[in-house]
Parts: structure tokens; C-alpha cells; sequence
């Protein structure tokens, strides 16, 4: 009988893919290992782990709300009853270890996993360890880091940097840049913008995009631009009489988005960054600012530090977003050096150095 590995956490795709990435590589590793997925009912995890093969259970739970105090005043009975359901799920599944990727999910079940003396470990994907990672971290069996210098977080015996799991759709990806726009039913003649604002949108970006849409015509620009869900149907009406707009709330083959593009907008999320590094394409990053300890844009300054990346903040993506895009688009020699310095960044085998570590401190 092989080896049962709980996967938590969720919320965001940034926390997800990696996730499933990881699952992966454990199962290509060792096929009798038996994973099960746990993360937040009503949240993308609950369709996007299903999707790839594994069975998820779902926890009544929600995470703090910094804009809304009033919206706070039930989690101490959430988390309560999360322990609850964390406890039935254990005995109905009986894992040998737990690992967490992030995400309020993750949270209740690596602490009972701890309480129960079960293997536990960590995926930091930040440059910024959030506050329940860093509470987690002090018992876990080790701790998986995208970047170094994370020991003033964690255990620095605990610590293994690894850089962050890459969808292996993106890692391995041969879509040729043609046939990758044909899919998108852009023009192979035409420069591409591709702009993402993660997996549940961007307001910033989507509205600079949608005041800035003429003037991407103007210049002869194309774009592919995801919008996330509260902005779908806006953006749908904004492309409505303009050409050479492919736009939706979601990308599902992200590969071909990225072999599409000459140019990315993006968030600062970690995942986003290490996707970016590994296609190694010129990209604009705007932090989302109300991240906690505002780790995007300590992630956006660690790639504009080494000139691999320009940023722009949302405050300013109204005003400066569209024109800085359209300026690269027309500096080959800066998307040249952009590409340059950013290629070195890119992580191919983080999953896999993950699992390996993993299934060897399983007892």
C-alpha cells in the first residue's frame, strides 16, 4: 500500500497549480502514492483540483477580511469547525504526511497534522513568509522556498530552497508562436500584448486596458487579455468594436498565451513570476498592494533589481500603464535585455526536487 499525502490550501491559482504540479511529480515519483486535496468550499480549488485527477474536501472556512472588521466577527466559529472537519477528514483518510501551499485552507489542517505528531511541510512561494506560514514553519518537517535568505521566517534547518513549481504544461510547452496565436484567432503578423491579472482579475490593469484599448489599435497592437470574473462581462463590452482583442475571464491553456505573447502586464505573484521566468518573455508587473506584508512587491523589486522585469504601481496603472507598454513594444533593445536578464531566473524542476525531498523524509 503506497504512501497518503495530504495536499492543503488553496484560494488563488498562485497557490493551486503549484499544488497540482507538486501532486504530480509525487505520483510520477512513486505511482502508489495516494493523494487527497483539502481546501475552502466555493473556492477555485474545488474545480480546478477535480479537473486534474484528484479528490478534494472542502472546509467551511474563510480568511480575514482586512476591509470589513464586522465581516470577521464569525471565523473564530469557522476555524472551530474547520479543527472539526480537519479531524473527520484525517480518520476517514490517514495521512503519513501534509503538505501546505498557502491559503487560509491550509492553515487548520497542517496544525492538526502537527498536534497529531503526522510529517509536515511547507511551500513558501514569497520572498514575504506570510504570518501563519512563519507559525507552521517553527514544527514542520521542512520548509520549501522559492528564494534564499528566508531563515530570518524560518528554522534555518528546516529551510530548502527550491524555487516555485511550474505548471509542466509551461515547463515542457513546444507550441510554436503561430500556431499559438491562431488559437487565440490573433494575426502571427502583429505584435501581441498578453495581460494577466491573475487568476481572479485585476481592477487596476483591466480598467487601464479598457481606457487604453484605442490607443493599442493605434499602434498596432494585439491583445489577449484576461479579465478574471468581476470583470468579464465589462471587458467583453469594451472589445466590441475594436480588433484584434481576444478577451475572457480565464486563460485554461495558459501555455499558449505565453508562446502567443511578445509582451506580458502582470501581478506580482509569486507563481505569476516564476511562470514568467520560465517562459522568459519582457514583462510589466503592477503589485496588487493589499497583499499581506505587501509581498508582491518585494517579489516585483527582486526582478527589477536585477533588470529583468519593469514595474509600475497600481496607483499609477491608470496613468502610466498603457504608455509604458506601448514604449517597450517599440524598444527591442530594452525587451532584448529585459529577456536577457530574466532567463536566468527560470526554474524548470521545482516540483520534482520537492517530491523527492518529500517522499524521503516520509518514514
Amino acid at each position: 500500500m503506497g504512501k497518503r499525502i495530504i495536499i492543503a490550501g488553496g484560494g488563488t491559482g498562485g497557490h493551486i497549480f503549484p499544488a497540482i504540479a507538486i501532486a504530480n511529480a509525487l505520483k510520477k515519483q512513486d505511482p502508489s502514492v495516494e493523494i487527497l486535496f483539502i481546501g475552502a468550499k466555493g473556492k477555485m480549488e474545488m474545480e480546478k483540483v477535480p479537473q486534474s485527477g484528484y479528490e478534494i474536501k472542502g472546509l467551511d472556512i474563510a480568511g480575514f477580511n482586512r476591509s470589513s472588521v464586522i465581516k470577521n466577527i464569525s471565523l473564530p466559529f469557522k476555524l472551530i469547525r474547520s479543527f472539526f472537519q480537519v479531524r473527520s477528514i484525517f480518520r476517514y483518510f490517514i495521512p503519513d504526511a501534509v503538505f501546505g501551499v498557502g491559503g487560509y485552507s491550509s492553515f487548520p489542517v497542517l496544525r492538526y497534522a502537527q498536534q497529531k505528531r503526522i510529517p509536515t511541510f511547507l511551500h513558501e512561494a514569497n520572498a514575504f513568509a506570510g504570518k501563519s506560514n512563519q507559525i507552521l514553519g517553527r514544527k514542520a518537517t521542512r520548509v520549501f522556498v522559492a528564494t534564499g535568505g528566508m531563515d530570518k521566517f524560518f528554522p534555518a534547518n528546516k529551510i530548502k530552497v527550491t524555487g516555485n513549481p511550474v505548471r509542466a504544461s509551461i515547463v515542457h510547452a513546444a507550441i510554436k508562436r503561430d500556431d499559438a496565436l491562431r488559437f487565440f484567432g490573433l494575426d502571427p503578423e502583429r505584435k501581441t500584448i498578453l495581460s494577466i491579472g491573475g487568476s481572479l482579475g485585476a481592477k487596476s490593469i483591466n480598467e487601464a486596458i479598457d481606457a487604453g484599448l484605442s490607443e493599442f489599435e493605434k499602434n498596432d497592437l494585439q491583445l489577449i487579455w484576461q479579465t478574471g470574473k468581476p470583470y468579464a462581462q465589462r471587458g467583453k463590452e469594451a472589445a466590441t468594436g475594436h480588433t484584434g482583442i481576444w478577451v475572457d475571464e480565464f486563460i485554461s491553456r495558459m501555455e499558449n498565451a505565453y508562446a502567443a505573447a511578445d509582451l506580458i502586464i502582470s501581478r506580482a505573484g509569486a507563481m505569476a513570476i516564476a511562470e514568467i521566468c520560465v517562459v522568459n518573455k519582457p514583462v510589466i508587473l503592477v503589485p496588487y498592494p493589499h497583499a499581506a506584508e505587501d509581498h508582491q512587491t518585494v517579489n516585483a523589486r527582486n526582478l527589477v533589481s536585477n533588470n529583468a522585469a519593469l514595474m509600475i504601481t497600481d496607483k499609477e496603472a491608470a496613468q502610466k500603464l498603457v504608455p509604458t507598454v506601448i514604449a517597450l513594444a517599440k524598444d527591442q533593445a530594452l525587451q532584448n535585455k529585459l529577456i536577457e536578464n530574466i532567463t536566468p531566473l527560470g526554474i524548470m524542476d521545482a516540483d520534482d526536487v520537492i517530491a523527492k525531498e518529500v517522499l524521503s523524509l516520509i518514514v
